[in-house]
């Protein structure tokens, strides 16, 4: 297990850490506005994007290290820590001697192991905090294996941004959260803090409370946060940005819930839980059961594992199980698939059982 170091700012459990600023650093004015604001309001971490990796050519990429000394006169004149996305050595080595007091990579970044690699590297024996963001893809291992390459480099300042991952199609949120993998992240790495960017899920500002308050009963360690002094002419994320007023009265109604419980409330539920599950486990145990005697039957017969109006069949009648139960229906749809790929499993395991 990695021998995190906990970064000072997430001492207090109090309260929840808050990085917040510009989407982009866009004009020496811009950044000290936006400081000015949050500097009032108590934020003491204050972000700006330098160089901004797009999807596309011809969007703003940012200012590139010109914004650096702006980000020197945040800390002069408001004393405020600040932190930029880094993509490459040389933005590590450019924010290095530039005095940024933490870096973080960006999605797009995470999901591509030779530029991990070659951030680490450039950042063997700094000592700053390094925070991750999750890739735009829905790997735990790839979020996983960013942390432990920075990690082979002596970093052990490390954090997590939960920014949400990429879909296609229509989506109600521009990332999707699927707060399952940085629930499974902070179960295998305890140590790590981890914060939620609530901008980056939602894709619009009237989604941000309702986010960071999830985030917060999640027991997440604190919140990034897109602020600009007037979003809707932002040069990147113009949508997904809020004012310093906006962002003020977020965090003044954010509740922040204790973690800690007394088990002697929860003892009966968690018996009656433990109990059920045991008794899923044995009825899933007799369903492979069954699927691996089908398995002989159609081996026998020259059938095809496959039979897609019988997948059909049995995920219609989950769906109305599902109405039924009051239970989700994608959350149960994704269960019976699951259900549905092991069966399949144990019959390939059957008709294939004498090939060599």
């Amino acid at each position: 297990m990695m021998d995190i170091e906990r970064i000072d700012i997430f001492d207090n459990s109090e309260s929840p850490v808050i990085i917040a600023g510009p989407c982009s650093a866009e004009s020496e004015e811009q950044v000290m506005s936006v400081a000015s604001k949050l500097s009032e309001n108590g934020i003491a971490i204050f972000r700006a994007g330098v160089w901004k990796p797009r999807t596309r050519p011809g969007c703003f990429e940012g200012i590139g290290k010109e914004a650096l000394p702006w980000l020197q006169r945040v800390k002069r004149e408001f004393l405020m820590s600040v932190a930029i996305e880094v993509a490459t050595a040389e933005h590590v080595e450019l924010a290095l001697s530039a005095g940024i007091d933490m870096i973080w990579v960006g999605a797009r970044t995470t999901a591509n192991p030779f530029a991990v690699q070659e951030i680490a590297d450039a950042l063997r024996g700094a000592d700053i905090p390094v925070l991750v963001k999750n890739p735009v893809n829905p790997d735990i291992e790839l979020w996983i294996g960013a942390f432990e390459r920075l990690y082979n480099s002596g970093i052990r300042k490390l954090g997590a941004i939960h920014r949400g991952f990429s879909s296609y199609g229509e989506k109600f949120f521009r990332n999707s959260p699927q707060w399952q993998l940085p629930i499974e992240l902070r179960r295998r790495l305890p140590l790590l803090p981890v914060i939620c960017d609530p901008s980056h899920i939602a894709g619009k500002r009237e989604l941000i409370m309702m986010l960071s308050q999830q985030a917060m009963d999640l027991n997440f360690d604190g919140l990034m946060i897109e602020t600009h002094c007037n979003p809707v002419c932002a040069l990147s994320d113009a949508r997904q940005q809020v004012t310093p007023d906006e962002l003020k009265v977020i965090l003044s109604k954010l509740v922040r819930r204790s973690p800690d419980m007394l088990s002697s409330d929860f003892s009966s539920y968690r018996k009656q839980i433990d109990s059920i599950d045991e008794e899923i486990i044995r009825l899933l145990s007799k369903r492979m059961e069954i699927a691996r005697e089908i398995g002989e039957v159609k081996r026998e017969k020259g059938l095809t594992v496959f039979q897609p109006f019988r997948y059909n069949e049995a995920m219609e009648r989950c769906a109305k199980g599902g109405a039924d139960g009051k239970l989700d229906a994608d959350a149960l749809k994704a269960i019976f698939e699951s259900i549905h790929s092991e069966s399949i499993r144990q019959q390939l395991s059957i008709i294939n059982k004498n090939i060599k």
